[in-house]
């Protein structure tokens, strides 16, 4: 299996799925070089001590000559949407013989959206990673028609033997998406400087995703560092990047408005607490927290007061046994089986705008961008025979 990934989370997320692949698997792991491109320090922080080092970051170009002289019966397009859609449909197009093309998400999706499976429709396995989402993207794709099986598969840093060890660290996780209003953002920081004023025992860190000038998944307009520091720093906080596990296994508390690191806290016994103070909804990433018992205010983050998940509510989001996990039964059968391969439903004029942007993100040679222009024509003459 060769994978690619485009951004730090994706980098992690596809780290983490090989290393879950049966004994036996040849992998390799590359970053393709985007504007979002992980950091050095990032991608030490996602891959950890591989044995294999830190994986290269390439060009388009070189990803295309290294799946040409590799020949993987498998490549995991672990990447945002339109980066997923255009490697598959220009960059990766035509290989022989044809891989299997993996891809996914790689933290909560729910709700579901149509635009998450229409980017990776021309991929013939989509993993997700909760029972739920798994029906929501099933039926999307019942629906929509495209793409091929829905595969489910635990989150690969939930390990059921992660343990936090004591600690006196209460982490906030922050988010890049959400929220995004700037008295949003300052609001939670005087929250944690009051938790921190009102327990001088604790540490309380505010977890990065990426240092000031790194670039993320998904852009950052108000950085919280820049932010206190431009609020004259009212308090003791500290703030630091890299490995998330590092800092769950020194706390006593953790806080965030959506982060999926909530289910990392919640998998080494982390009490916790799921800000609801800017309401529960899709747009806040968060409705999946229902019922979690987890939701909480600004004002209870300020008292420290963390609690623990519904047993009920991990069966049914996430923390399902590992033999409900299908997503590898299900790529042994299409390696080993006779398929169809997956169909794009991007080849519209509408998504043409789309396509261009994500092409510049990538930095696709035009002889690629000439053989895209030709596959799409053959399938636009494959669907007018259809209809």
């Amino acid at each position: 299996m060769l994978a690619v990934a485009d951004s730090d989370s994706y980098l992690k997320w596809a780290a983490c799925l090989l290393g879950d692949l049966p004994e036996g698997c040849v992998t390799e792991l590359v970053v393709v070089r985007t504007p979002i491109a992980p950091s050095p320090e990032q991608i030490a922080a996602a891959v950890g001590t591989r044995a294999e080092g830190p994986p290269p970051v390439l060009s388009a170009r070189s990803v295309r000559r290294l799946a040409e002289r590799t020949r993987p019966d498998v490549i995991l397009v672990a990447c945002t949407g339109p980066v997923v859609d255009v490697l598959v449909a220009e960059v990766l197009d035509g290989l022989r013989p044809r891989p299997v093309f993996v891809s996914g998400l790689p933290g909560i999706s729910v709700p579901a959206t149509e635009k998450a499976w229409l980017f990776r429709s021309g991929c013939d396995l989509f993993v997700v990673h909760s029972e739920r989402e798994v029906a929501e993207f099933a039926a999307i794709a019942g629906r929509l028609g495209g793409g091929g099986a829905v595969g489910l598969a635990r989150l690969p840093f939930l390990r059921p033997e992660a343990g936090a060890g004591s600690g006196n660290r209460v982490v906030f996780a922050t988010q890049a998406k959400v929220p995004r209003e700037r008295e949003r953002r300052e609001r939670i920081l005087l929250s944690l400087a009051e938790l921190a004023e009102r327990r001088p025992d604790l540490d309380v860190v505010v977890k990065l995703r990426a240092l000031e000038g790194e670039r993320q998944t998904h852009n950052e307009r108000h950085h919280y560092q820049r932010l206190w520091r431009e609020m004259g720093e009212p308090g003791r906080l500290t703030f630091a990047a890299g490995s998330m596990r590092e800092q769950l296994e020194r706390a006593a508390g953790f806080v965030t408005v959506s982060s999926t690191a909530a289910l990392e806290a919640i998998a080494m016994g982390v009490p916790s607490l799921v800000l609801r103070d800017f309401g529960v909804s899709a747009e806040m990433i968060n409705l999946v927290f229902e019922g979690s018992d987890l939701l909480g205010t600004m004002e209870e983050l300020a008292k420290g007061d963390f609690r623990a998940a519904s047993a009920a509510w991990c069966a049914a989001n996430y923390f399902h046994p590992a033999e409900r996990d299908s997503w590898t039964g299900l790529l042994t059968g299409l390696v080993a089986g006779p398929r169809v391969p997956a169909r794009s439903l991007l080849d519209g004029p509408e998504h043409a705008a789309a396509r261009r942007r994500a092409r510049l993100r990538v930095e696709v040679p035009p002889k690629m961008l000439r053989a895209g222009y030709r596959a799409k024509r053959r399938m636009r003459r494959y669907l007018k025979a259809l209809t």
